[in-house]
């Protein structure tokens, strides 16, 4: 083993190498498989192929004012030389760019374009996620079979209901028991309330929609309600800098110091697998191949299971690495299903305008989650020309110091003016459901090395003519809302969108009943090696037009109970 700067266990280095499961990725569904898993007893070794954050004490930038930065907390010229990707959208800033990876060291190529956007540092993405946590409903798990499009999912609402309960409890989702079923209730702290302008376009929307469209508060891993070892969230809106008060679900603020707790935890960074070990014989995946990201030298480590959770595109380049011997397509590829099915919710579509009657309002804080309005497209009735549906998140608010002021520009009068806040605005973006297509894949460039030497990934997917389709009735529905609820100047929007915009990446290991049309089965075993299990965005089969990470948490609760059970039958 490296030096043992890159291990900790409990803050003590450790030299062993064979483990009862090993979970590759530190994120959102691998800290949930690190916590589960030692919980229950199993020794377990963390994989982590970034470097260390740790909670509290490497938030560099979390108490930082804009006018501390250099450049105001914007980006610079060398910036966008040094960063093509990130800078196509928000994660391009001087403010926590060492947490999204390097375009340069990890590159990856474009057959058409994608945006992807990743953090390779313990906790991953967890710390920069919008932290929006809502569950899927049947109307979701049953669409592919009811529609067509893509395979049946091999388990049913009823099946994660239990382990929602579970991670949400844990995690602390604040939110409003709605009593709609394509959205289900759960087990929510006190919500945050939404603001007078929203109460007010909330209960207009209602009326004029005969109570079939809802708009609510958003439902967000924030706390409103203490939980062990995490304050309150705080109205900073410094989420993306990591949160000194554990106000929201993080790997560092939640499952990563549970997990510690039990003294079953081996944290190793810097520590990038490259492959699993499979056993022709056995069947099954021995451990697996490390290259240390700092000094290059390789390891091996041996475990009874393997939790793969290094995010959906790099579990699946992963697999597609491993057992080439066997599979020429990688462990996992017999169905022909591995690497494709890259799916992502496309959005940045919607509509906005100003509000009037309320300038003697004002609200508190800086509120971490907007509104949300619920699917209703193509439910109860609703027919629309495209399949599947969209949700809203949106907001309102008051312009503040920074609004355009054209004539008061100077002196006494410009500083009157930016002592009051500016006008009301409302606005609204849809998020839609994209449908899995085959076509739509990612595959290894034979070409292209990364700064490690390894492949790096091509990726080959679009949105197509369904969602090309649902995006025109996103802004003007979003449109017709803000007009029936009184809002002024209501404008449309569609800007300019490519997959991987929403950084919900999903598909590519897909589960499913058959080993023939999918990678993984009903507890997220790989078909070709049942103690391999993948839990991350890789595994789902289609997106529902909701945000995901809540079911990958509750997904790998499930699979982390499932494989501990089956460990003790002797089946594993």
């Amino acid at each position: 083993m490296s030096d043992t700067t890159t291990v900790r266990i409990n803050n003590k280095a450790v030299d062993e190498n064979h483990f009862d499961a090993i979970v590759i990725g530190s994120g959102i569904s691998g800290g949930w498989a690190a916590k589960e898993l030692t919980e229950k007893g199993l020794k377990v070794l963390m994989l982590e192929r970034g470097f260390d954050i740790r909670h509290k004490t490497d938030y560099a930038e979390t108490n930082k004012n804009p006018w501390e930065y250099p450049h105001r907390g914007g980006r610079t010229q060398q910036m966008i030389k040094d960063y093509p990707v990130l800078k196509r959208d928000y994660p391009l800033n001087e403010v926590n760019l060492k947490w999204w990876a390097s375009d340069k060291d990890c590159p990856y190529t474009e057959t058409k374009r994608f945006d992807w956007f990743r953090g390779y540092h313990v906790g991953g993405r967890s710390l920069m996620w919008g932290r929006q946590s809502y569950r899927w409903s049947d109307f979701d798990f049953e669409a592919n079979a009811k529609d067509g499009f893509g395979v049946d999912w091999p388990i049913r609402y009823k099946d994660i209901a239990p382990w929602y309960d579970h991670v949400e409890k844990f995690a602390g989702i604040s939110g409003n028991k709605d009593g709609i079923p394509q959205l289900p209730d759960g087990q929510f702290q006190r919500p945050m309330p939404l603001n007078c302008v929203e109460e007010d376009v909330a209960a207009k929307i209602k009326t004029h929609f005969d109570g079939k469209r809802l708009l609510t508060i958003g439902r967000v891993a924030n706390i409103t309600e203490p939980l062990p070892g995490r304050d309150l969230c705080q109205y900073r809106n410094k989420c993306a800098n990591g949160c000194p008060f554990g106000g929201y679900f993080s790997t560092q603020s939640s499952t990563l110091p549970a997990a510690q707790a039990t003294g079953n935890l081996t944290l190793r960074i810097n520590s990038i697998v490259t492959k699993l070990v499979y056993d022709k014989n056995t069947k099954k995946v021995t451990g697996v191949e490390v290259l240390d990201a700092e000094t290059n030298k390789t390891y091996v480590y041996t475990s009874k299971i393997v939790f793969l959770n290094a995010s959906a595109l790099n579990s699946t380049w992963i697999l597609m690495n491993s057992a080439t011997d066997v599979w020429a397509g990688g462990l996992g590829s017999s169905s022909g299903e591995l690497g494709h099915n890259l799916m992502d919710h496309h959005f940045r579509v919607g509509a906005s305008g100003t509000v009037e009657g309320f300038d003697d309002k004002y609200y508190y804080g800086r509120r971490p989650t907007g509104f949300y309005i619920p699917r209703w497209q193509n439910l109860f009735g609703d027919k629309r020309n495209f399949l599947r549906g969209y949700g809203y998140q949106g907001a309102a608010s008051r312009q503040g110091w920074s609004r355009e002021i054209a004539e008061l520009n100077i002196g006494t009068d410009l500083k009157e003016a930016l002592s009051e806040p500016g006008p009301w605005t409302i606005g609204m973006t849809g998020f839609g459901e994209t449908l899995p297509y085959h076509e739509n894949k990612i595959s290894l460039d034979p070409t292209k090395k990364d700064k490690w030497g390894l492949p790096v990934l091509a990726i080959d997917a679009e949105i197509k003519e369904n969602e090309k389709k649902m995006r025109p009735d996103m802004m003007n529905e979003a449109i017709a809302m803000l007009e029936a609820a009184g809002v002024k100047n209501v404008k449309g929007v569609d800007r300019d969108y490519a997959l991987g915009m929403g950084i919900h990446e999903m598909g590519t290991a897909r589960m499913g009943k058959d080993p023939k049309t999918s990678v993984l089965n009903a507890h997220n075993q790989v078909w070709d090696a049942l103690n391999v299990f993948v839990t991350d965005g890789a595994c789902m089969a289609s997106t529902a037009c909701v945000n995901p990470s809540l079911t990958y948490m509750a997904l790998t609760a499930r699979a982390a109970d499932f494989a501990v059970g089956e460990l003790k039958k002797g089946n594993l």
